[in-house]
């Protein structure tokens, strides 16, 4: 089985390659996660999971509900995540995770797609973002290959730097950045209710037609990049910037 958790759509298109390439059925992190759904899942006996990186290592709601939910059947796992850059030594706290679910640790692949993450970095317009993913093709074939072939991934890099990023970065940057604060509605909001629905923790409600944020955040940029009318800004720093998410790059080129 195909586990998936996506902010602005990388890795769901990645998950959703590899498991038809492997003929696999996909399974859907967001709902389960939103629906605070832990109960067992029927995976068989490989698992991949396909997530975005987020401060070096997988998604911190990722881990943790895998930490609280039985995956029947499963015997191995193989780690494939998306990033802008790099995912530091992210490996090998995957690997940790594996022994905790006493499950074969088969590796950890790196995919370079479009960044998202507009509270700290750029995101790409349109056309580079299309090019960014039509060159991470290769590395996706190749990752499929190993895939079917049952191999495991070959170790990344892992150097001081990686270490340092994934290790004790990755707390603190959680602690100063990850936070909902800055995230403001501006006076172009039509009160859809879209960054709501999109929420994978629950932490934004409508009031007087407008979304408000609570403190529980994991900073997946999915209310800011989805939003219809580009009407939420997280602060000063998201101000000018395009927003990306990967359905956009599916639609029509203009004529």
């Amino acid at each position: 089985m195909v586990l998936y958790f996506t902010g602005t759509g990388n890795s769901r298109y990645l998950a959703r390659r590899i498991a038809e390439g492997l003929e696999m059925p996909l399974y859907d992190l967001n709902a389960c996660i939103k629906a605070g759904n832990a109960a067992p899942v029927q995976t068989g006996r490989d698992v991949v999971l396909v997530t975005p990186t987020y401060a070096w290592r997988i998604p911190r709601v990722v881990s943790q509900w895998l930490g609280n939910t039985e995956l029947t059947g499963a015997e191995r796992i193989w780690f494939v995540m998306d990033c802008g850059n790099e995912i530091g030594n992210a490996a090998g706290y995957n690997r940790q995770l594996a022994a905790q679910k006493q499950l074969q640790y088969m590796g950890t692949a790196q995919i370079i797609m479009p960044e998202n993450y507009i509270a700290m970095f750029n995101a790409p317009q349109k056309e580079q973002a299309r090019n960014i993913v039509e060159q991470a093709e290769p590395a996706l074939q190749k990752v499929l290959a190993q895939l079917k072939a049952g191999q495991e991934f070959p170790p990344p890099r892992e150097k001081l730097y990686d270490r340092l990023m994934s290790g004790p970065v990755n707390p603190v940057f959680y602690r100063f950045f990850v936070k909902a604060d800055a995230f403001r509605a501006t006076d172009a909001c039509i009160g859809c209710g879209k960054c709501v629905e999109l929420c994978p923790l629950n932490n934004i409600h409508l009031e007087n037609g407008k979304p408000v944020w609570g403190k529980n955040c994991t900073h997946c940029m999915a209310c800011i990049c989805y939003c219809p009318k580009e009407a939420i800004e997280y602060g000063k720093k998201s101000r000018g910037k395009p927003r990306y998410h990967f359905e956009a790059l599916e639609r029509k080129r203009d004529v």
